[in-house]
Parts: C-alpha cells; structure tokens; sequence
C-alpha cells in the first residue's frame, strides 16, 4: 500500500475519533479531503484573465461530518484545539452573517452561504476540521478548507457537486462573501487536482495535463505576509499603467484596441510580442509591472506545450525566455524537465526583479534547493514570504534536497508529486 494511501487512512481513523470526542459518536460520519496547492506556473496572473498552471500537492485538509437535524452549524477546528486557541464555531442557517476579525470559522461559513446563494438547499450539520496545509505559506490553506467544506456539505446534502461546482462554491465563498480579491487558481486547483491548465476567464476551461510523474519539493520560508497585502498594490499598479498607455502614450489601432482600464479586462494574450516598444513611456516601476506580466505569460505558453508531450529545442527555449537568459543556462534541451525547469527559474527572476515580491530569506531557501539539485525552483503564491517550488528530477533527488533544506534549518519541507483533488475518504 502506498505511504501516501496510509496517511489518508490514518487521517480518516483520527478524524473519526476526533468528531467522536468533539460531536459524540455517530454512524453515518462522512470523512472528505481536499488538497493544497503549489503556484506552479504563471504566478500572480490569474487575476488578470490569464491562464494558470497549479499543482495539487500531497498537503490535505479534511474534514469529517454529520448531519445533526437542528438547523445549525457547529464546526470544530482541530488545529486550533491543539495550539490552545478557540476553536469552535456554531451559526444559524436562517441568521447566516460572517464574525470578521480573521475567525476561521467565516470560512465555513462563506461557503455554506455560497452554496445557499447557488440554490442549493444545505441542512444543519457538525464538522470537525484538521488540516495539513500551513498557513500563510503560499500553499492555499484557505482554498483546501474552503474545497473541503464545500465537498463535505455535496456529500451529505446529497447535492452531487462535480469538481467545477465545488471550485465556483469556493471561489464565491472567498471573493464575493468575504470579499477577498482572489482569482479562481486555488480553488480550481484544489476541487481538480493534478496538474492543471486553467483559463481563467469565462467559461473557465480546465485542461487537466497528463503530468503525474513529476516530483516536487515544495519548501515553506517561514516567513508569512496576508496576500490582501500583496495582491492589491500589484493591481493598481498596473492600472494606473494602463491608464498612462490608454490616455498619454499614442499607440497604434491595433495594440490599443487589445487594451482596457482595467487588468483583467485588457487583452494580455494579443498584446505578448507588441506592446514591449511603448513601455519606455511609462516609470519603470509600471513599466517592469508589464513586462512581467507579458514575459511571464510567454515562457508559461512554451512549459504547457511542454507538458503536453512537445519535445524542447533551444530554439522555442529562447522564443520564450530571450536570448539573454538563454544564454546564461546551461541545461540540455533533449531533457525536458531541465527545460521546464529554467523556465521556472525564469518566471522567479521575473517575480524577484519586476514584479518584487520576493525577500533575502525565500532567496536564501531557493538557493539552498538548487544547490542541493533542483532543475528549478520560484516563489510558490503571492510572494513577500511564504513557499518556494522546486522541481526535482526523481523522488529520490527530492528526499536529498528535502535533507539539504532540512540542515540549513527549514525543516517545514515536502516532496510531492501531483495529488487527486477534493474526494470522499474512505478506511
């Protein structure tokens, strides 16, 4: 049995008796999972219509529950039982409103009312919660608690969510109930699983990649900053860019149609191989917000060709990172996860130096993981703290930069290859 399948069967042991302990014991407890997730590909992009590569990885958040018949929701959280802290929720669905304040439970709570504004129908119930993802470390603690509730209250309200509707459920939870201003990656990705493409505007495709040999190490910094620090000073950044080229800069018909006000409803995809010319008009600060976002957006197409099974070349390698960056690698463009490699250390440098999210210490970690052997590794998340993703050439290869990570002292670090999305757990 494999030691990933153990572990769940041990979370659905402890979970069982954990609900027992908090909720008194029942027979008809439902146990479901959820993953976290790794910002793979395409970091900070989703926000802006792009299209993003998350990795599920093998961090999970479960949550076992019961239907209890008495119209309220009482929700315990096993994390902050063990710290000490309180840890129990307990709400009316007639008298649905969120506490503030950053209580966990307004994420439980953001998703039954979700659920509730989707028209589904949603009973009282009791849900004990016990999570492996960290929190704050770019990993989607929230998404995979969100995802986990949504598939918890599916299964026992018998609404047969597909992974679509649970990852809609969690989105409108955090962006529209708590008003959060996150993009769609991390539920999709935690509700899919896998390796994922996702399109993220309208209708929001997913393709889901054939990529489940892929080994990753994913290592926390320990060094956490909120994302609503991050995510909002970006944005408007780029729209007061936009504002500049759309009102100050004369540009030609066919680039200027392509652009918007606003972040998400400009055109990037038409505007990767024109705009760059104009972008000297704008302050550098502005203008290095754009060109990441159009730079970034290049390499990510050529890794997703890659990933579907297209042999590498130098010469499509430095179509989409530039020859000066090109010619500082030394990979072999017959190895593709050399080359899906250097495009993740591209896509960091282009986050450390145009997009500046990252820090001494997640330089410090990301220097340790490639001088222990990793192909690439880049900020995991919004940046500012948290996780660093690394791609290494074989499990074993992972266990030894996990050891190499663990002697310089980040001792929060995990192998992984891709992991299932939401699902019901079973003994």
């Amino acid at each position: 049995m494999p030691l990933h399948h153990l572990s769940s069967v041990r979370r659905f042991i402890e979970l069982l008796e954990a609900f027992s302990v908090e909720f008194g014991s029942r027979p008809d407890v439902v146990v479901v999972s959820a993953p976290g997730r790794a910002d793979f590909l395409n970091t900070h992009q989703d926000y802006k219509g792009l299209p993003v590569v998350p990795v599920a990885v093998r961090l999970r958040c479960y949550a076992a529950g019961a239907l209890n018949n008495l119209g309220i929701v009482r929700v315990a959280s096993l994390n902050l039982k063990a710290m000490g802290e309180d840890y129990r929720d307990e709400f009316n669905l007639d008298y649905l409103e969120l506490i503030g304040g950053g209580w966990f439970g307004d994420y439980v709570r953001a998703v039954i009312k979700s659920a509730i504004d989707h028209g589904h129908r949603v009973s009282g119930m009791d849900i004990a919660i016990r999570s492996e993802v960290p929190i704050g470390a770019g990993l989607s603690s929230s998404a995979s608690l969100e995802i986990a509730v949504a598939k918890l209250v599916s299964e026992l309200c018998g609404l047969n969510l597909d992974k679509r509707d649970l990852a809609e459920i969690g989105y409108r939870a955090e962006h529209d109930v708590m008003g959060i201003p996150c993009g769609r990656l991390d539920q999709y990705a935690s509700a899919f699983g896998g390796v994922i493409v996702l399109e993220t505007r309208p209708p929001f495709r997913v393709e889901e990649l054939k990529a489940r040999d892929l080994t990753f190490v994913i290592a926390d910094s320990g060094e956490h900053r909120r994302i609503i620090s991050v995510h909002p000073i970006r944005q408007s950044e780029i729209n007061e860019a936009l504002r500049i080229l759309m009102e100050e800069v004369k540009l030609p018909p066919e680039i200027a149609r392509h652009l918007a006000y606003s972040y998400y409803e400009t055109r990037w995809e038409h505007l990767v191989d024109s705009l760059e010319p104009y972008l000297d008009a704008l302050p550098k600060k502005l203008a290095d917000r754009i060109r990441f976002t159009l730079r970034t957006h290049r390499s990510t197409l050529y890794a997703i060709e890659l990933l579907r099974g297209a042999e590498p070349s130098r010469e499509g390698f430095v179509k989409a990172v530039g020859e000066d960056f090109a010619g500082e690698c030394r990979i072999d463009f017959l190895d593709r996860l050399q080359v899906i490699g250097a495009i993740m250390n591209y896509q960091h440098a282009l986050l450390r130096d145009l997009y500046d999210v990252s820090t001494p210490r997640l330089e410090d970690l990301r220097s340790v993981l490639l001088e222990a052997g990793a192909l690439g590794a880049k900020i995991s998340g919004a940046g500012m703290g948290g996780a660093i993703i690394a791609l290494a050439g074989s499990v074993e290869s992972g266990e030894e930069i996990k050891r190499a990570c663990a002697e310089k002292g980040y001792t929060s670090t995990w192998v992984s290859s891709p992991d299932e999305g939401a699902r019901r757990e079973t003994s």
